[in-house]
């Protein structure tokens, strides 16, 4: 499974790094099927409040990419929405299959 990490106009800690990789490994445990993710950070209006925005993006064989967008105070809140989004979206094909 390959996790492909972007963080536009600035640079990411070692720490957000596993973070985001914690998260998505866990979701890869739920639904196996899912072959690559791609994660963009950045901060939109550095001088306001929910500032920082993420967009998770998830492979899955014979279906259309699945995409969360969410814009969140830190990163970490943005990654933890994005994933129970991503979750609800790959539960659906769950289901549907």
């Amino acid at each position: 499974m390959e996790i492909n990490i972007n963080a536009i106009h600035f640079d990411i800690s070692e720490k957000l790094t596993s973070f985001i990789n914690k998260k998505i490994e866990k979701l890869t445990r739920r639904y196996p099927n899912v072959m690559s993710a791609e994660v963009s950070l950045r901060v939109v209006k550095p001088e306001t409040a929910l500032n920082k925005e993420v967009i998770v993006s998830l492979t899955v064989p014979q279906e259309p990419d699945q995409v969360a967008t969410k814009t969140a105070d830190t990163f970490e809140e943005a990654i933890d929405l994005s994933m129970e989004a991503l979750d609800k979206q790959l539960e659906k094909i769950k289901n549907k299959k």
